[in-house]
C-alpha cells in the first residue's frame, strides 16, 4: 500500500513537471520579450494593463536583461479596496510602484535564493529570505520562477510588493 501511495504521488509530480517543462517551452529565450510573455501567460492581466498605464511596455521590450517579480491577478485583487484604482489614477506613483518590481539583469531563481538582498529599478531594496523551500522577497511569496524571455526573466509572487514611502522632510 505504501509503495503504491509513492508510486502515484511520483506520477502526480511528474506530470506537475511536464506541465511546467511545457510552459517553459513555449516561451523559450529568444522567442518573445518581457511585455509579450507577461500577456500570453495569462495570469498577469493586472500587471500588463497597469505596466502600460505607467508607460513602462516599451521598457520591457528594451534589450534589458531584466528580472520582474510579477503579481499575479490574485495577488492585485487581494490589494484593499479602491487600492488599484488610485494606483492606476497615479501614473507617477503606479510607475514607481511597478519599477519595484523590476531589477536590473537576469537572476535566476538559483541565484535569487543565494541571495539576501537585491536592488529594483526604483531604487529600494528588496529583502530575500529562503525558509525552506520557500523564497520571498520583502513579503511576497514566489510562487512560480524562471518564465523566460528574450530579455530576461519572470517570477511570479503572490502579494503586490510595496515600496517604502518617502518621509516628508520636517523643517
Amino acid at each position: 500500500m505504501k509503495l503504491r501511495r509513492f508510486l502515484i504521488g511520483l506520477l502526480a509530480v511528474a506530470a506537475m513537471t511536464s506541465v511546467s517543462f511545457v510552459q517553459a517551452e513555449e516561451t523559450m529565450p529568444g522567442s518573445s520579450d518581457l511585455s509579450a510573455t507577461i500577456v500570453s501567460a495569462g495570469n498577469f492581466k493586472t500587471l500588463s494593463s497597469a505596466l502600460e498605464k505607467a508607460g513602462l511596455t516599451e521598457t520591457l521590450k528594451g534589450a534589458g536583461p531584466f528580472t520582474i517579480f510579477a503579481p499575479t491577478d490574485d495577488a492585485f485583487a487581494a490589494l484593499p479596496e479602491g487600492e488599484l484604482e488610485k494606483l492606476l489614477a497615479d501614473p507617477v506613483r503606479l510607475k514607481a510602484l511597478l519599477l519595484y518590481h523590476v531589477v536590473s539583469g537576469k537572476v535566476s531563481a538559483a541565484e535569487l535564493s543565494a541571495m539576501t538582498s537585491i536592488k529594483t529599478m526604483q531604487g529600494q531594496e528588496l529583502e530575500v529570505t529562503v525558509d525552506g523551500s520557500d523564497v520571498l522577497v520583502d513579503d511576497a511569496l514566489v510562487i512560480g520562477t524562471d518564465l523566460q524571455a528574450s530579455n530576461g526573466v519572470i517570477h511570479s509572487i503572490d502579494t503586490v510588493l510595496l515600496p517604502l514611502e518617502e518621509e516628508p522632510v520636517v523643517s
